[in-house]
């Protein structure tokens, strides 16, 4: 009998992140507690920035994207986001999204699946992503269970089970 496997990845559907930022784009023009702030945010390149005159109102667009994210099905372990910073009369947020599995986060699972994990189960780094085999489809399950329990920074999805 074959290995069973399965890949875990951390990736974000662009699409569903522009579509994001473009409704809280809409909804920072059209409130009311924005107008007259020079309140905005866009895509600069591969990242988010967010300007407005006060760091209050900075946070509270960052608020609005977070919240858009969320209704789209898009973790905020995903978004990292800088302190306002004053640049001139305004402050900026610069936030990116975070896609892929780092070297590091990904030896932290590998170091959570031996030690936590049943035994027969292995993991293997393939880029930016994971691949856990075992002969035991049961034994993944426990592994996925496992992994969903415990505290990443990172956004985990689990996919091509086989």
């Amino acid at each position: 009998m074959a290995d069973s496997s399965f890949d875990i990845v951390s990736k974000v559907d662009h699409q569903e992140a522009d579509n994001a930022l473009n409704q809280a784009r809409k909804e920072v023009e059209q409130r009311y507690d924005f107008k007259g702030t020079g309140a905005s945010i866009s895509w600069s390149g591969e990242q988010i920035l967010i300007v407005a005159n006060s760091e209050e109102r900075a946070k509270a667009v960052l608020d609005v994207f977070q919240s858009k994210l969320i209704k789209r099905g898009i973790s905020l372990k995903s978004l990292e986001s800088g302190d306002p910073v004053a640049s001139g009369r305004e402050y900026r947020i610069v936030s990116s999204l975070k896609d892929g599995i780092s070297s590091e986060n990904a030896k932290k699972i590998g170091k959570i699946i031996r030690d936590e994990g049943p035994k027969g189960v292995k993991s293997q780094i393939q880029g930016d992503e994971l691949r856990v085999q075992s002969k035991s489809r049961d034994d993944l399950q426990s592994v996925i269970a496992l992994l969903k329990s415990s505290d990443l920074d990172i956004d985990l999805q689990f996919i091509n089970y086989r």
